[in-house]
């Protein structure tokens, strides 16, 4: 019983926070829907797509709804690993050295054209990602709970970028993209925008004491063997094609697992379904596996390829 109202309450804090975002995010439900299903699952989220489109104002308008601590860093060659995950520096009046935060230092890093900066100023990234903590001089400061990159990155204009490594991208759970709004959606942001900017509207709906408490309802919802079963065998499916030259690793298992699970409290269900992973398969695996150069004769793109799998694997009936 305990358990069916932490899904309740998560259920319907999302909804609040869901409701907030749209004064700012026009038509895009899909994409509130996988920012949420990030952040509930203790993952990062990569959104790709051309200037302009609401990629910053979404990650923007989520930290605003949840009242989380955010930062926003935009990437450009000069940013140094310094920047992210800070340094020490001498204190002027004990003469010590003491520990100044970098931004990673909160609870909703925007990390915006995240290509645009060095490997090495990137590579700053992956222990913040993966452990939550920074290392700085041999010490480890651990981050703020929750705590959840949204990086941003244009997939044109590629002079003066530095793409991210596939161990990078694999600490991604998830890349989305925005996608142009229809005329009529286009419409109805100019006219919102031709006043006060509704960035301003969005309040704060949740607390990070109730955002933790969501994320373990998360961790607490049941997921049948045959759906853990039918995730390794969509995962796997991707290490025995012809056309891919870099699987994907359990860590993608992982990921679709943790993100099906915060898709079902999402709607209202303590338990998995064959829907959840199948809905999530495609934004958790395509930018986990790297195609092989036949695949660009054969006119193949990774979540082509996966909308091919997919078909070929069994789905489960859950009783």
């Amino acid at each position: 019983m305990e358990e069916k109202q932490n899904v309740a309450k998560a259920q319907e804090i999302c909804q609040k926070i869901t409701n907030e975002m749209k004064k700012v995010i026009v038509g895009k439900d899909e994409q509130l829907h996988l920012l949420l299903i990030a952040l509930l699952s203790k993952g990062h989220i990569l959104i790709e797509d051309v200037p302009g489109v609401g990629k910053t104002t979404a990650a923007s308008a989520l930290a605003k709804a949840t009242g989380l601590d955010c930062k926003r860093v935009q990437f450009t060659p000069d940013v140094m690993a310094t920047d992210i995950s800070g340094f020490t520096a001498p204190d002027m009046k004990t003469g010590e050295f003491t520990y100044k935060p970098g931004v990673c230092m909160t609870n909703i890093l925007i990390a915006d054209e995240i290509n645009r900066t060095s490997p090495k100023t990137q590579s700053a990234l992956l222990e913040v990602m993966e452990e939550r903590q920074v290392t700085v001089d041999g010490v480890t400061y651990p981050l703020p709970e929750p705590f959840m990159v949204v990086a941003t990155q244009n997939p044109v204009g590629y002079m003066g970028t530095y793409p991210l490594p596939e161990a990078q991208l694999d600490r991604f759970l998830m890349k989305m993209s925005m996608g142009y709004p229809t005329p009529e959606q286009e419409q109805m942001i100019v006219a919102t925008r031709h006043g006060e900017n509704p960035l301003s509207q969005v309040e704060p709906v949740a607390t990070a004491e109730e955002l933790l408490a969501m994320q373990k309802a998360v961790e607490e919802v049941f997921v049948d063997e045959k759906i853990l079963k039918y995730i390794v065998e969509l995962v796997c499916a991707t290490r025995d094609h012809h056309l891919v030259a870099l699987a994907a690793s359990p860590r993608a298992s992982l990921s679709l697992m943790r993100a099906a699970c915060a898709s079902a409290v999402i709607e209202g269900r303590s338990f998995v379904t064959p829907k959840d992973v199948t809905a999530l398969y495609d934004a958790i695996v395509a930018h986990r596996i790297m195609l092989a150069p036949e695949a660009k004769i054969e006119r193949m793109s990774a979540s082509q390829l996966l909308a091919d799998l997919q078909e070929k694997v069994k789905v489960p009936v859950v009783k």
